[in-house]
């Protein structure tokens, strides 16, 4: 197993007009704002469920943070058992739950997360410990924040170790002890020193992302042979997600042979929640025999600055339509050259908007080919 410190895992970037916190830490192996190998990216993710199943292997509950830690999160449950179920947060309007556990992620664009309830006192019943996933972990606040709220929800809760687990740690010692204090437990991959990120970043000049006008696209859809991609967001057994991954990953996978010709760059790109499907899918290409060179990244709300400094992790951006909201802004980071684009969604939405605007931004080569694979069932065709 590669060893993960801070050289592989960590950069400093700065975002953009965000007046609570200065700065963003990305890591280059999370397949989230910068390209990278799926497997990789999977690896990295696996040893942190490694490392958490050792520790407390009956655990049955995961929870993911949207919309960084989605793919994380998945892995983590995945590495405990196929039954523990998988439950992320989310930002989204769907699907229609009945109870939904609301708090707030202070630092970030977008604060406001939420969590479904439905079923959770049944789920609760059998774990005696609840992990909670995040790409990284900063201060506590927003673990202490939703622990507290699902505590006032669901007094069960009180009763179960919680445990914060992350890639990314640097939680000051006061905040670690405040966390004890909340009965909340952590673990890690990578535990970062104390460092002032901010007077980082400071001098750099950055820019915004660029807005992309969306292309005309003459489109044809297939229906692929398999049900539609299930989604977690509900709340359901990781094994039953992995399959239905793995399933829309193996009806494409004929088609993708057909029309990607051996040794050809291949970009996975999955949106903004959705990143496990188009890890798993892209790592299914990678193994397919074809030499295809796969990297994965994902579209995102974070609006982080542009700039060209050496060093620096993102040095080109493209502001693009939500393929969930066609009224809301998402960003693209870090786009390199592919013979064959694609993106990988669990949208009820068709969003062709935003598949306009991809298409005029992505630098696909000449001839390249594109293709939407949309809730695991309908590929579009570019």
């Amino acid at each position: 197993m590669p060893d993960y410190t801070s050289e592989n895992t960590l950069r400093v970037a700065k975002r953009f007009q965000n007046a609570k916190r200065t700065y963003l830490l990305v890591n280059p192996l999370q397949a989230k704002h910068i390209p990278v190998s799926p497997s990789k990216a999977l690896a990295m993710m696996n040893a942190l469920g490694s490392l958490l199943a050792r520790r407390w292997p009956e655990t049955r509950l995961v929870i993911g943070f949207a919309e960084t830690a989605t793919a994380i999160g998945a892995a983590v449950a995945a590495a405990l058992s196929p039954d523990c179920i998988y439950l992320p947060t989310t930002r989204e309007a769907f699907p229609k739950g009945q109870r939904w556990v609301e708090f707030r992620e202070e630092h970030s664009h977008a604060v406001e997360q939420k969590l479904c309830g439905d079923g959770l006192p049944a789920r609760l019943e059998g774990t005696d410990t609840v992990i909670l996933v995040d790409d990284e972990i900063s201060t506590g606040n927003t673990l202490i924040n939703m622990v507290e709220a699902l505590r006032q929800a669901y007094p069960l809760f009180r009763e179960k170790r919680i445990v914060a687990a992350s890639i990314l740690n640097r939680v000051p010692p006061e905040n670690e002890a405040r966390m004890a204090r909340a009965g909340i437990e952590s673990a890690c991959l990578v535990k970062l020193p104390q460092e002032d990120y901010t007077a980082r970043v400071v001098p750099l000049s950055v820019r915004e992302a660029e807005g992309v006008e969306p292309a005309a696209l003459s489109l044809c859809r297939e229906t692929l042979p398999c049900a539609p991609l299930r989604d977690p967001r509900l709340g359901l057994p990781i094994g039953a997600y992995r399959e239905s991954c793995a399933a829309a990953a193996e009806a494409f996978l004929p088609r993708a042979l057909r029309q990607i010709s051996p040794g050809s760059r291949v970009t996975v790109l999955g949106t903004e929640e959705c990143m496990y499907p188009a890890l798993l899918l892209g790592k299914r290409l990678e193994e397919a025999g074809q030499d295809y060179r796969v990297r994965c990244h994902a579209t995102t709300r974070s609006p982080i600055g542009v700039c060209g400094e050496p060093g620096y992790p993102i040095f080109s951006g493209r502001k693009l339509p939500s393929f969930y909201d066609e009224n809301r802004a998402t960003y693209l980071y870090d786009m390199e050259s592919c013979d064959a684009l694609v993106v990988v969604s669990d949208t009820p939405e068709e969003g062709t908007k935003a598949l306009g605007a991809l298409a005029a931004a992505f630098p696909l080569a000449a001839g390249g080919r594109g293709f939407y694979l949309q809730g695991g069932q309908h590929v579009w065709y570019l």
